[in-house]
């Protein structure tokens, strides 16, 4: 879903993180608020000052959606729920799960948790900004504070919306589940609710840009592109994590991988082994101790003229968490090992001796096989 994320900071130990995404939904709130909406509902004020309002309102925006999200993310901490962290991106914020709910009551509280959340910061914003206008005239702090929040009323209508997985079809899916108790069903109707009103606002937009509402058919168009998108693959994440749901690494793993002996050159590494099976971590062994392993960034840092003279043993690191797994770890751990740390290719050890190697595309291949035979 994120392209390139920076982690601003942390709260209540959750990280929170924003995708390069975001910057065009805050550019376009500052846009909008200060060209149109603040004008319009606030005459008279100097013109640098409705930027000023429109740049305070998008940050009060960005930190209403961390609100929103946080409260998703410390709900689902009170059911044992893993959390990844909280990103900002284009469409608003997501609270990453690690895991699904264990029950229908875990989703229905930890779905409710962000538009009540968001309901009533709207409500305490407007009663503030009221309470400030009672007390004298209007001023750029009260209309920052009531726009702030009509916008957490529509951040919460908008994710009540019953489109899994926004909120509202997390709410769906925790009411079709409990009454079905089935996991799988509930969410595909609950996905399949949510691509059909995806599929809506696509038309709606598309309506919208022919009949000269170019700005909002665009918008309006590209979110229901994105509801649509994102409750298909909502559906096939869960497929995929009940398809490897208490499988052993060592169902993937090659028992008997390609390795290296630390004597060989970092020369006939290259031309004998990478040249010839493509990978980019070689375990490094000697006798039955695993050594270490060797990289593909680890022979870039040398020049190619050093490549005859340094050996593949004065380059072998240490195994380490961050490129080894034990062979009856469950494989979701290694796969978010791998997105975690961008490899393709870990190392499975145990005991100090090399049990295999587990690559990507032998889990996706599996996947992709197991869905398509199963998938309804």
């Amino acid at each position: 879903m994120f392209g390139k994320t920076v982690t601003l900071f942390r709260v209540f130990g959750f990280e929170v993180k924003v995708d390069w995404s975001w910057l065009i939904l805050g550019s376009l709130v500052v846009w909008s608020l200060a060209t149109s909406l603040y004008p319009a509902l606030y005459k008279g004020i100097d013109p640098a000052a409705y930027w000023v309002m429109a740049v305070a309102g998008a940050v009060g925006l960005f930190f209403s959606i961390v609100f929103h999200e946080l409260w998703h993310s410390l709900v689902a901490r009170k059911y044992g729920v893993h959390m990844r962290g909280i990103t900002l991106f284009l469409f608003g914020g997501v609270s990453e799960m690690g895991e699904e709910p264990e029950s229908p009551k875990a989703e229905f509280f930890l779905a409710v948790a962000g538009p009540v959340s968001s309901i009533v910061l709207a409500a305490v914003l407007l009663g503030l900004s009221y309470l400030l206008a009672g007390s004298g005239p209007m001023t750029p702090v009260t209309g920052v504070l009531k726009i702030l929040g009509y916008l957490n009323f529509m951040l919460a209508g908008f994710n009540l919306i019953p489109a899994f997985p926004l909120d509202g079809g997390r709410v769906l899916r925790a009411v079709l589940w409990g009454t079905w108790n089935d996991l799988r069903r509930a969410t595909r109707v609950a996905a399949s609710v949510g691509a059909g009103l995806g599929a809506a606002l696509m038309a709606l937009g598309a309506l919208q840009f022919f009949v000269g509402r170019s700005v909002g058919g665009l918008w309006t168009l590209i979110i229901g592109m994105f509801v649509r998108v994102a409750a298909r693959s909502s559906y096939r994440q869960l497929l995929f994590r009940q398809a490897l749901e208490g499988v052993p690494v060592r169902k993937f793993m090659a028992a008997e991988p390609v390795t290296l002996e630390p004597s060989i050159s970092v020369e006939k590494l290259v031309e004998d082994y990478i040249y010839k099976y493509h990978h980019k971590l070689y375990p490094v062994v000697e006798g039955e101790k695993l050594v270490g392993c060797v990289t593909l960034d680890q022979i870039k840092g040398l020049g190619r003229e050093e490549w005859a003279s340094h050996s593949v043993g004065e380059l072998a690191r240490g195994c380490s968490p961050e490129n080894t797994v034990g062979p009856d770890e469950d494989v979701m751990k290694a796969l978010a090992l791998m997105q975690r740390t961008g490899r393709s290719r870990l190392i499975v050890a145990e005991g100090g001796k090399l049990a295999g190697v587990i690559a990507l595309k032998d889990i996706m291949g599996y996947i992709a096989l197991k869905l398509d035979l199963e998938e309804e």
